[in-house]
């Protein structure tokens, strides 16, 4: 799978992990910054990663950041995108079956490696279940207010 994954400063450590962690996997990914813990804005790499996913040039994303939550507010700016905060892998596996999510998001301070890695597993092997979610997918990319 083509993967693209982005942090902020405070998720830096957690993201080369599982950037090396997905390529062991076999998946080809994009790095998509930043390269060094100096300070930056969540927002500038949540965006940089929903682009990239909504294009095509990724088929799902990671989005980490200190809590995961800015990161994924961010992501989810973008009506191509369906981005999910998770913290264990129940929650990753049903955001991939019911809600067609295609971005998981995680909190760098609050996720071990090795949850994050169970959550990136449950996350990357579940297939959306399709029929009665499919109309509510559709919903979440084309709101009507």
């Amino acid at each position: 799978m083509r993967i693209a994954i982005a942090s902020d400063h405070a998720a830096i450590d957690l993201k080369r992990s599982l950037r090396e962690y997905l390529i062991e996997q076999g998946h080809e990914v994009a790095d998509l910054g930043p390269d060094t813990a100096d300070r930056v804005d969540y927002p500038d790499f949540g965006y940089k990663l929903a682009s990239v996913v909504a294009d095509g040039t990724a088929e799902y994303g990671v989005a980490i950041c200190g809590s995961g939550i800015g990161i994924s507010i961010a992501v989810n700016r973008d009506p191509a995108c369906r981005c999910a905060l998770v913290s264990e892998p129940l929650s990753a596996a049903l955001a991939r079956e019911h809600n067609n999510a295609n971005v998981i998001a995680l909190g760098a301070r609050l996720t071990g490696e090795d949850m994050a890695k169970a959550c990136l597993d449950a996350f990357l092997s579940t297939e959306f279940g399709g029929g009665r979610h499919s109309g509510r997918v559709e919903k979440l990319s084309n709101p009507t207010f």
